[in-house]
């Protein structure tokens, strides 16, 4: 387990290391499109990321809804106008998860992995929508799943996505984040999510992870999904028959149903959420406690829903914290 935790000084050289980058994206990505795939910045469009080299054939996917058009003027800086469920939505932060999706297709690493076939596809033509992007971390590291909210009417993984999977590999561990159908509401999400698991089972040497003490992670809407296979397993909604998560990750949800047997859980919120106010959470987690699960809570003051990777704010850092909870319950990795 230790093996796959940087150093801080790392870790804050790590992050450094993408300011720098990002700023120097500014310059060179006034044409995105010439030659090597170019960074973007709060500058570009809708457009140019839609019409990305590094994303072509499914750049859709990174939107917040895969199946409408947007104005491709609109500067990225922007994006979050699009994220109506979504507050403090910081640019640098979206860009420099898309850049660093970037530099790993220039450098030969495939992101985006489709885990349906074609065939399925035509039976239910909504699953065109649903995909794994993949942010590596040291190979045969466990793994995590981040399933971003959006009330399941959209999937904001530019914010509650790409950002926390970065911050994940950074300290060595592998990140997928889901993009699942929207607009069927939570059980064809969770199902999404059950067969992204169980994708990821299937094919763990191909794809470098360790299957076993996974987590999951999720906002909101995803936050339902990820506590729904917590507790009741994957093969309950659709997947192989898996182990559960040795951890689960929760950010900002009202979800209320729990079982017998919950894997420890870490649970963040604003004191100012009207969408899934603090009390909700805390019965939650004071049931979850009673019933003998490890529970980490996290109140942040000032804050309301949807506050993402918290940058700026006052929860700015809870996502290293979760993986600090997430290393405790890494029992049987190889990498140990």
């Amino acid at each position: 387990m230790g093996a796959f935790l940087l150093p801080s000084a790392c870790l804050a050289a790590s992050l450094l290391l993408t300011s720098i980058v990002v700023e120097a994206g500014e310059a060179e990505s006034a044409h995105p499109h010439e030659g090597r795939a170019g960074h973007l910045n709060a500058d570009n469009s809708i457009g140019d990321l839609l019409n990305h080299p590094a994303f072509r054939g499914y750049s859709r996917l990174l939107m917040p809804r895969s199946d409408r058009a947007y104005d491709e003027g609109m500067r990225l800086a922007e994006i979050g106008t699009l994220l109506p469920y979504h507050s403090h939505v910081d640019p640098q932060t979206v860009v420099a998860g898309l850049n660093r999706m970037i530099d790993d297709v220039n450098d030969g690493r495939p992101v985006f992995y489709d885990f349906q076939t074609e065939a399925q596809k035509r039976s239910d033509p909504a699953k065109e929508q649903r995909g794994l992007f993949f942010f590596r971390g040291k190979p045969g590291a466990p793994f995590a799943i981040i399933s971003p909210g959006g009330g399941f009417s959209y999937v904001g993984s530019v914010h509650e996505g790409f950002p926390y999977a970065g911050e994940i590999s950074g300290q060595g561990y592998n990140a997928f984040v889901l993009k699942y159908r929207t607009g069927l509401g939570g059980a064809a999400a969770t199902e999404d999510l059950a067969a992204a698991i169980s994708y990821i089972y299937r094919n763990a040497e191909t794809l470098a992870v360790d299957r076993r003490d996974y987590s999951l992670w999720g906002s909101s809407a995803g936050a339902r999904m990820a506590a729904a296979i917590g507790s009741h397993g994957v093969m309950a909604f659709g997947g192989d028959d898996l182990p559960k998560p040795a951890t689960v990750v929760m950010a900002y949800t009202a979800h209320s149903d729990t079982s017998s047997d919950e894997p420890p859980t870490f649970v963040v919120v604003g004191d100012q959420d009207r969408i899934s106010p603090p009390d909700a959470m805390e019965r939650r987690v004071a049931i979850l406690r009673q019933a003998g699960t490890e529970v980490e809570y996290r109140r942040y003051e000032q804050l309301d829903h949807g506050f993402g990777a918290g940058i700026g704010t006052r929860a700015e850092g809870w996502i290293a914290d979760a993986v600090r909870f997430w290393q405790k319950f890494i029992r049987n990795s190889r990498a140990r």
